[in-house]
């Protein structure tokens, strides 16, 4: 298939709502039946039982996915569906940890939305890194403005600074209107990761 030439814009998906996340991988699942390339960082996330993760591998050969958080002692048990995520915090990070794992990750999107090799490039939870203060919204901005031109860059997370806002070209924020977590019930394998 031939790649027409385009101007890639920039996405945030950001709110306090569920499917940011799935949001990211709905517009990479669009661009992968179009032949585009994606590539997905995802900052604070180590799990590799997650839907998105799992389907890179097996069935999205175009689709690569990195992720930068601490890997789930679980995952296994997770991937077969005998077990689901608790909240057991045993993939939790330390600070100093995660401040490396997301400056790791930035230096990976950056050589990525440079290289050329990719059309769609995703950085999942950059926001609540901002906002946690694992890395500062100068690095992100420069990032942003220092893509190909043709890289469709998609920003996911809660609490997206306004210089990301304002350096974007879509913005949706997901609000929460209702979720069964206020319920109690916790997250599901298969839905919500």
């Amino acid at each position: 298939m031939r790649k027409r030439k385009r101007k890639g814009l920039v996405h945030v998906y950001t709110g306090e709502g569920k499917g940011k996340t799935s949001a990211s991988v709905g517009l990479a699942t669009r661009a992968l039946g179009h032949g585009l390339k994606v590539y997905m960082i995802q900052f604070l996330k180590g799990g590799g039982h997650s839907g998105e993760y799992l389907a890179s591998k097996e069935f999205l050969p175009n689709f690569t996915i990195k992720q930068f958080g601490k890997p789930c002692p679980y995952s296994e048990e997770m991937k077969k569906g005998t077990m689901e995520c608790g909240n057991c915090k045993d993939c939790f990070l330390s600070r100093r940890e995660e401040r490396e794992k997301v400056s790791e990750g930035l230096e990976l999107a950056e050589k990525i939305v440079k290289s050329g090799k990719y059309d769609v490039v995703i950085l999942d939870e950059i926001n609540n890194a901002v906002s946690r203060k694992l890395t500062s919204v100068s690095k992100v901005v420069k990032l942003i403005r220092g893509r190909k031109s043709n890289v469709e860059l998609i920003l996911t997370g809660r609490h997206a600074p306004k210089d990301v806002i304002d350096d974007a070209d879509y913005v949706t924020e997901m609000k929460r209107i209702k979720h069964p977590f206020m319920k109690g019930v916790r997250v599901r394998h298969g839905i919500d990761y």
